[in-house]
């Protein structure tokens, strides 16, 4: 019998659990509050939201694997300023990548893309995951928590602009199904920071009205 200890398979239960309970009961805005600015400052439209989303789990993912190879390296009297040079990196490339391919949209995401690199949710998870834990753990729990941000910001980009100006991504959404014909006006109101949170308030209401046991937990 081989003496070695058996690998465990790239998607267990437990690491299915780190790409998963991010979008749901751990989810970094809704549960931990975390990376409120960006969510009510970028999302009026649909393109800037997925664009910041995408962004988030690149820079994400690749920082948690590079400071979980380098873990062992780093002295711990520098290892913040370690993460947030390998983060700030990873976003002046997203940043260029973003002015070649897609200009209008980097426009309007304007700074939020550099504070990529202060998002406290990318140095939470570098500090209380990836430095702690091997390479593909800590992809997975990148991409996870990540994720679990970015589709709050979509899903807040999807009905500002819908509500708000009549489109999703730009197309006439709203012309398209008739509904000025019988008189329907966009919410000029959408299109304000104070709406974000509103709808970030209704999803945590509904998330908890779901998932009974979120409330336990902070009581």
């Amino acid at each position: 019998m081989s003496d070695k200890k058996e690998r465990e398979p790239l998607f267990s239960v437990k690491n299915r659990k780190l790409l998963s309970t991010p979008l749901n009961k751990e989810n970094p805005i809704t549960v931990q509050v975390l990376g409120i600015c960006s969510a009510l400052a970028i999302t009026v439209k649909l393109e800037p939201s997925v664009v910041m989303a995408l962004s988030v789990v690149a820079v994400m993912g690749v920082s948690n694997v590079v400071i979980s190879v380098l873990r062992k390296a780093i002295p711990p009297r520098i290892r913040i300023i370690v993460q947030l040079t390998v983060i700030a990196s990873l976003v002046v490339l997203v940043d260029e990548v973003l002015s070649a391919f897609m200009y209008d949209v980097s426009k309007q995401l304007s700074v939020f893309v550099g504070l990529i690199i202060t998002n406290c949710i990318i140095m939470g998870r570098l500090e209380a995951f990836a430095s702690s834990n091997k390479a593909w753990p800590s992809f997975l729990d990148g991409i996870g928590n990540a994720a679990g941000y970015g589709w709050i910001l979509i899903v807040v980009g999807f009905f500002r602009e819908l509500l708000g100006s009549g489109e999703v991504w730009g197309y006439p959404v709203m012309e398209w199904i008739g509904l000025y014909d019988i008189g329907y006006k966009d919410n000029g109101l959408m299109i304000l920071p104070p709406m974000a949170l509103i709808i970030v308030g209704v999803i945590i209401w509904i998330q908890r009205a779901k998932n009974r046991d979120l409330i336990e937990e902070n009581q």
